[in-house]
């Protein structure tokens, strides 16, 4: 599980910049290149279109939070229990069920 975490989190993390660096950049670029001959709206630096990105995502695309809904319907009881299943049979952990402390078990 160690070794896992050890190579899972500087991919999260180099996975973080590279969305954040291509996700500002495309905005800017998208921008640049529609506004200001369009409307005649000035040009965006590489931290505007960043914000810019960060306020669409607050006011369209929520910032979570939505519980177990996804896309408008509910999981079913056997959608989450087959989904709870196969994320502990891929990061190997063999909790139970019902149990009420969890068991990490290293292979």
């Amino acid at each position: 599980m160690k070794r896992k975490l050890i190579f899972m989190i500087p991919i999260g993390i180099a996975a973080i910049i590279i969305f954040t660096f291509v996700g500002g950049t495309s905005v800017q670029l998208l921008w640049n290149w529609l506004m200001p001959p369009l409307f005649g709206w000035r040009e965006l630096t590489f931290w505007q279109a960043l914000g810019m990105l960060a306020l669409c995502r607050i006011l369209f695309g929520g910032v979570g939070g939505r519980g177990g809904r996804r896309y408008g319907r509910d999981w079913t009881p056997e959608e989450k229990a087959r989904f709870r299943t196969r994320i502990r049979e891929r990061w190997g952990w063999n909790r139970p069920e019902t149990g009420s402390s969890p068991e990490v078990t290293q292979q």
